[in-house]
């Protein structure tokens, strides 16, 4: 039953096979795992902002491998690409709060830049220049 399930899932779901969609999802467990330290004053603050960002990047994945276009695809994956910059933004604050130790800030401004440099390969190939 289990292995029918999973070919089912498969079926209507492509996006959890783009490598993009996999590394959006790791991100943000990542984020939920540092936050989780973060102070309670921040629990509405820069905690859910973060998560809210960090959530939205893989969601749009998803949304827009959903779509019927190409150029669809491409606005989602923009749309991503900005709740990634948020949660830049939102990582170098947490930094500077001394919120975040210089390794987990380190460890996700990496895992930031390899996901930004992805959005923007990937947006690159469904949008080719005219």
């Amino acid at each position: 039953m289990r292995d029918q399930q999973s070919e089912t899932s498969k079926k209507h779901a492509p996006f959890k096979e783009l490598l993009i969609w996999q590394k959006a999802v790791q991100l943000a467990k990542a984020i939920y795992e540092v936050t989780e330290a973060y102070p309670d004053l921040e629990k509405f603050g820069l905690i859910a902002q973060m998560r809210r960002a960090a959530v939205s990047i893989p969601s749009n994945i998803a949304e827009g491998s959903q779509r019927t276009t190409k150029k669809d695809f491409a606005n989602f994956l923009l749309i991503a690409k900005g709740s990634l910059g948020e949660l830049e933004t939102q990582r170098i604050i947490s930094l500077e709060l001394g919120y975040l130790k210089q390794k987990e800030a380190g460890m996700l401004e990496k895992n930031i830049d390899e996901l930004a440099r992805m959005l923007y390969s990937f947006h690159n190939k469904l949008t080719p220049a005219l």
